[in-house]
């Protein structure tokens, strides 16, 4: 259930045969690049997306909202220029946590340096670019992010879940693949005789649970390896279950943020994680988590039932500022004569 390390890490390519590298990661690209030097930048960031587009909850969405908490969550990236040049540009995006109703709310947002402009995605999620051009051999630059951020404990009513489905969030994508025949096939298999989305959503997610093994495999495989014997984590469970819904014309959302996990309750731990929303009439937008559920004494719990310790950062499988990376990108040039190291660090803490 935890998501990839650090999702990103430094890029070496130059204007010969480079590498890109996740942090942590077991990963690797390899491509040619003439003078640039990009992290997780990959061919496939140009792929289409859905419409930005998102259609309103209505009114009964939210059946109950038990409670919520508060949390203090801090951000750190490093850039290290060990040298023996300077980069004569360089920039890193990162991505900023927002208010998305009716998940969460940002009561405060302090970034230091002060110094950024301020970018917007095919989403709509919030990004602070940062410019380090110029950078001095031997020299260190940190980015840090403060925020107070409420996440409200949500449950639905789906006693009645009949009505017109949205034409936005069904669409394949990179990771989403569902209109690959193997998930069409499977999607269409587990709901037949399900007459309603929430009936067909169900038979998906219990299948995830009780098909998927859990492996920490460092990366974003997509949905169609996630049938496959490599095993899959928090990103495959959510491909998985956005593409089978996707398959079936329902509304499905990718969510990539954090969860916060109580000290000393699970081992090794990581803060990262993913999972999905889908739209279910009339409701609306209803929250799930297939990786959590994968137990079966947990199924129930993270059915329709958005948990207190989930922080949204990003909306989308593969938003277009991030260029194929998760929470963060870096970019730099000329590479030669220059490494770059960049490492982030995330702590959550309740307020």
């Amino acid at each position: 259930m935890n998501k990839r390390g650090n999702e990103s890490g430094i890029a070496s390519i130059t204007n010969a045969t480079g590498r890109w590298e996740r942090g942590g990661g077991i990963k690797k690209y390899f491509r040619r690049w003439p003078w640039v030097v990009l992290l997780a930048c990959l061919a496939f960031s140009c792929q289409a997306r859905p419409s930005t587009a998102t259609p309103a909850a209505s009114a009964v969405s939210v059946a109950a909202a038990p409670g919520s908490r508060r949390y203090i969550v801090r951000q750190q990236l490093t850039i290290v220029n060990d040298g023996p040049g300077r980069p004569e540009k360089q920039n890193v995006w990162v991505a900023t946590i927002r208010d998305f109703a009716p998940y969460q709310t940002v009561q405060s947002m302090e970034i230091s340096p002060s110094a950024f402009q301020p970018v917007t995605d095919e989403y709509g999620n919030a990004y602070a670019e940062f410019d380090f051009s110029g950078q001095p051999a031997g020299t260190t630059r940190t980015i840090e992010i403060e925020y107070q951020v409420t996440v409200n404990e949500l449950k639905y009513d789906l006693s009645d879940c009949r009505g017109d489905l949205p034409k936005e969030f069904i669409q394949p994508e990179l990771h989403i693949e569902s209109a690959n025949p193997q998930i069409a096939a499977l999607a269409g298999r587990l709901a037949e005789g399900k007459d309603t989305a929430c009936a067909k959503v169900q038979a998906f997610y219990d299948y995830i649970g009780d098909k998927l093994r859990y492996t920490r495999n460092q990366g974003n495989w997509g949905a169609q390896a996630a049938l496959g014997p490599m095993g899959a984590d928090c990103t495959e469970f959510t491909d998985l279950l956005v593409a089978l819904s996707r398959a079936q014309g329902i509304p499905a959302r990718y969510f990539e943020g954090l969860r916060y996990v109580e000290p000393g309750t699970e081992s090794g731990a990581q803060p990262e994680h993913a999972w999905p929303d889908v739209y279910f009439p009339p409701a609306g937008w209803v929250a799930l988590d297939p990786t959590l559920g994968q137990p079966l004494v947990n199924r129930e719990k993270y059915f329709a039932h958005y948990t207190p310790d989930h922080i949204i950062v990003t909306l989308g499988a593969n938003p277009s500022v991030l260029r194929g990376s998760s929470y963060w990108t870096h970019l730099y040039w000329p590479g030669n004569g220059t490494a770059i190291r960049v490492a982030g660090t995330w702590t959550i803490e309740p307020a």
